[in-house]
């Protein structure tokens, strides 16, 4: 989620934010199942070892597209951090891969 979420997220940062998203999964051997976002916090279906915690890899999302973002000057709230230090996680053992792809995909994404 943005900081303070204020919506500042356009269709290009969240495509700059899943390329990162994506560099990181290939570097950390985890998967980006699916991805998408709104204007104020980004949706992704995430498919990971068990080795990884949540918290090391939801750092590495965020600190390598909070550089990113900013390396291609686009705008951070008042100049603060791009992401919340707060996150959302969800186990989906037995739910349906489709389903959860289908949520994420409707999602509003800003133009």
């Amino acid at each position: 989620m943005a900081k303070y979420r204020r919506s500042i997220f356009t269709a290009e940062s969240l495509d700059l934010i899943e390329k990162s998203f994506r560099e990181v999964a290939e570097k950390m051997n985890f998967q980006i199942l699916e991805f998408n976002g709104e204007g104020n916090h980004a949706h992704a279906l995430i498919e990971y070892p068990p080795k990884l915690s949540v918290s090391q890899m939801v750092n590495a999302l965020k600190g390598v597209s909070s550089r990113r973002y900013g390396q291609a000057g686009l705008p951070k709230p008042h100049k603060e951090a791009l992401w919340s230090p707060s996150y959302f996680a969800l186990s989906v053992g037995g739910a349906p891969l489709e389903v959860l792809k289908e949520y994420i995909r409707n999602q509003e994404k800003p133009s």
